[in-house]
């Protein structure tokens, strides 16, 4: 009759350590929060691959593209949309 009570009591021990490591796996934010976070930083990233190009292989001609709307109001909008992306992921409450 000991031996059972032993075991039960281990069995409870054994329970108790696997709560704890389940407990010291948390993360700070929730799947969505990391989910929107590296959306926004694919946008970012996007933002500034519009933005690059239109230079010129020579420096004595001028070459128009570098004013173009790709680069001059596109890009832009997809950075800040980005950088406003990763601003909600962090500040969002995840429910999970």
């Amino acid at each position: 009759m000991a031996k059972g009570k032993t075991v039960t009591t281990e069995k409870k021990v054994v329970s108790k350590s696997t709560a704890t490591a389940k407990d010291d796996m948390l993360f700070a934010f929730g799947r969505i929060n990391y989910i929107l976070m590296i959306a926004g930083i694919v946008l970012i990233f996007l933002g500034y691959v519009l933005m690059s190009g239109g230079g010129s292989d020579d420096p004595n001609v001028f070459n128009p593209a570098i004013f173009d709307t790709q680069r001059i109001t596109i890009a832009p909008i997809v950075v800040i949309l980005g950088y406003a992306l990763e601003v909600v992921a962090i500040l969002i409450k995840a429910k999970d």
